[in-house]
């Protein structure tokens, strides 16, 4: 029996090295250990959020299809940006190399410890929102907004 194919948006973000280079590296990540892209956003660069930092980030979006359910791929994503140099070194936000969010799982509402789906900051951050529309892949459960 085929698996049921989930539909997953993730935001992307690198403000470290060469964001470019890391957030295509994050795309391949991403194939081999999550599931198919089926669509990606442009870049945007822009201003740190959050924290205060000389470092603009790079930002992309990325909708994609796969089996797995919305906590394994969120294990996975932490092992991919672990693998890729990223360390959590204090709460709150920090300069990083790669920063891959869960946007939306489906159609889904996740509100569990760790795991927030829709993630619940998305519609307040431009280097979301603007490549989140140039998917036009999944909507907003829980509101209106166009996603």
């Amino acid at each position: 029996m085929e698996k049921e194919l989930n539909k997953v948006v993730l935001s992307l973000g690198s403000n470290i090295g060469k964001r470019k280079e890391n957030l295509a590296l994050a795309y391949q990540y991403v194939k081999k250990y999550i599931g198919k892209i089926v669509k990606f956003s442009s870049f945007y660069e822009n201003p740190s959020q959050g924290f205060d930092s000389n470092n603009d980030f790079m930002n992309s979006c990325i909708a994609i299809e796969t089996t797995y359910q919305c906590r394994e791929i969120l294990h996975k994503i932490h092992r991919i940006e672990g693998a890729m140099g990223r360390t959590r070194t204090k709460e709150g936000y920090e300069d990083r190399i790669i920063d891959i969010d869960i946007i939306f799982y489906n159609n889904q509402i996740f509100d569990e410890d760790g795991l927030k789906v829709p993630h619940p900051k998305y519609h307040e951050r431009d280097f979301v929102l603007i490549p989140l529309n140039e998917l036009n892949f999944l909507k907003d459960p829980r509101q209106k907004f166009q996603a």
